[in-house]
């Protein structure tokens, strides 16, 4: 972004390497930091392969604030996402924090309702029913 085009989320304007980027929900961070725990514990005969506190503590903390558990349910949340266009920040944060009404969805992200991509108040209810769908069955 020029130094000149001051950052907006709620517009999308927050520099193309942002747009741009892989954003993972907590869900997703949760799963990959569990397999990585695991293989650090089958070689913890190893004193150099010990978990850093740093480690566990990332690790409670993307579990305690994961809405999805089961791995299935974690994909089906992505792919239910990426259907509606989203960037990847703002699959991210509706992913995270699960909101359970349009009029949630938009105050925690704005940009789902302006620009030219703008949803619809009815894609947003069908978008947030099939992510409670998921949450209910898993």
């Amino acid at each position: 972004m020029s130094g000149e085009e001051e950052e907006n989320a709620a517009e999308l304007k927050i520099g193309d390497e942002f747009l741009k980027a892989k954003c993972l929900m907590n869900c997703e961070v949760a799963l990959i930091l569990e397999r990585k725990y695991d293989q650090l514990q089958q070689m913890s005969d190893d004193p150099l392969n010990q978990v850093s506190q740093v480690f566990e503590k990332s690790l409670q903390y993307v579990k305690r604030f994961s809405r999805y558990k089961n791995p299935d349910a974690v994909r089906q949340v992505r792919e239910i996402l990426s259907r509606y266009q989203l960037a990847e920040f703002e699959l991210c944060v509706l992913g995270n924090l699960c909101p359970e009404t349009v009029e949630e969805a938009i105050a925690m992200v704005p940009s789902i309702k302006t620009k030219g991509r703008a949803h619809d108040d009815e894609a947003i209810e069908k978008m947030l029913n099939d992510l409670s769908l998921i949450k209910k069955f898993e």
